[in-house]
């Protein structure tokens, strides 16, 4: 049985069967297999995985990320990152990795970040002089840092799933999101001198005054967020609400880019980009408890237990599982499905549960900008009109760099640790 489900899944995939639906298949037709099963169980397990007070942060991050794009607040950040780093040479790629650490700091959600920035900035890089594959590769590769720097809906999941502090994860992920994306702004600028990318005046300390006022409202929000759930003064998903209440407001009334008329369209498509990774995650959760039925997790713990003996190959072996598992389907049900299989030989290794899930998001971040599953990659390939395949190679160096960060942390982990231990040195 085990096999043929196994065999149904590649199928499946191959054929071009969107992943969710994938998942949700193989996990009908294996729970129909048991013996005396309810037809209604698989219905019943998708409700059951997506009640939960902490899932409901995902559709309200979006929602902030939707009001940031559509009140135009991103723009404003790009037009400050501008100002900070676009008298550099090649200035416009470094703006750009810089605002996606900024938006990062917002929505924790890499999509939007890479359809709000993208949309703007690879057409003005292009116009500007630079190689489509530069335009498109640092932009879908930098949205990476927006699962990585906090907020972050996968760690949040993550969290759900083994009880790890949200705050620990979110202060964890700070380190390395900014060596991701200043090792990117080191790459981007050896190639811009070589290939002579253009680079603007410096801006005037007036000028970058007015700008950094304007942008100050936006950059407030990750300290509104993170400092109310490191402080204790409102969950995760209440920060995601109180994150969307205050984008709406300083969209509103202090930006004044944003009215009423324009909220339907925008909660529609944060519903439709939503219930993308929700159903995903429904059908995970039924999959994940016929993974359970058949004791898959007890298997794996016994395998690793037998065949690996060491700390540094089992976290090795979770890297490249869940590289491989990235290039086919989302953060959220690939956590799913397999965080609780491998949860219990992490513990036995000595692992920190925030410091596999630092490890895990930042691997399934690389699987944002891998085809076939690259959503970011396949968002920036469309806006700067260039083939997959073409974008595919134009990021490979970006996911070097990546993998050399994610090492770092995987074997040095007080490195992102440091600001977790300052802050609260209770969570370790």
């Amino acid at each position: 049985m085990g096999f043929l489900l196994l065999g149904m899944f590649i199928v499946l995939m191959l054929i071009g069967v969107p992943i969710a639906f994938v998942i949700g298949i193989v996990a009908l037709i294996g729970i129909f297999g048991i013996p005396y099963t309810p037809e209604a169980s698989v219905a019943m397990k998708m409700v059951n995985g997506l009640d939960s007070f902490v899932l409901l942060a995902v559709p309200l991050f979006i929602l902030a990320a939707n009001l940031m794009n559509s009140g135009k607040i991103s723009e404003k950040l790009i037009q400050l990152a501008l100002a900070m780093v676009g008298r550099v040479r090649g200035g416009l790629a470094h703006a750009n990795i810089l605002v996606s650490m900024m938006f990062a700091g917002v929505s924790g959600a890499s999509q939007a970040d890479t359809a709000g920035v993208g949309k703007i900035l690879i057409p003005s890089m292009l116009k500007n002089g630079y190689d489509k594959e530069t335009a498109v590769g640092v932009t879908a590769a930098s949205s990476t840092v927006g699962v990585v720097i906090p907020p972050s809906i996968p760690m949040i999941i993550f969290a759900g799933l083994t009880n790890a502090s949200i705050g620990g994860l979110f202060l964890g992920g700070i380190i390395p999101g900014i060596l991701i994306g200043l090792s990117m702004m080191v790459f981007i600028y050896i190639i811009a001198v070589k290939r002579n990318y253009p680079k603007a005046e410096k801006t005037e300390l007036k000028a970058f005054g007015k700008l950094a006022l304007e942008a100050l409202p936006a950059l407030f929000t990750p300290i509104i967020i993170i400092g109310g759930i490191i402080s204790g003064f409102f969950t995760a998903t209440e920060a995601a609400a109180v994150a969307s209440l205050y984008t709406l407001f300083i969209c509103m009334f202090y930006y004044k880019t944003l009215k009423l008329k324009h909220l339907p369209k925008i909660l529609m498509d944060t519903l439709a980009l939503s219930s993308l990774s929700l159903f995903a995650l429904a059908a995970a959760s039924a999959l994940g408890e016929l993974m359970s039925y058949y004791q898959l997790g007890t298997m794996a713990q016994e395998f690793f237990t037998n065949n690996i003996g060491a700390k540094w190959l089992f976290i090795v072996v979770i890297i490249a599982f869940f590289l491989f598992v990235g290039t086919f389907m989302d953060a959220i049900p690939a956590m799913i499905l397999f965080v609780p299989v491998i949860l219990p030989t992490a513990v036995e290794f000595g692992i920190d549960p925030i410091h596999l899930g630092l490890i895990v998001v930042i691997t399934l971040a690389i699987g944002l900008i891998t085809p076939p599953y690259g959503l970011c990659l396949l968002l920036a390939a469309k806006i700067g009109n260039m083939s997959t395949e073409r974008s595919f190679v134009a990021v490979l160096p970006y996911i070097a760099i990546v993998l050399v960060v994610l090492v770092f942390i995987a074997f040095f982990p007080d490195i992102a640790f440091f600001i977790p231990k300052l802050i609260n040195p209770s969570l370790f």
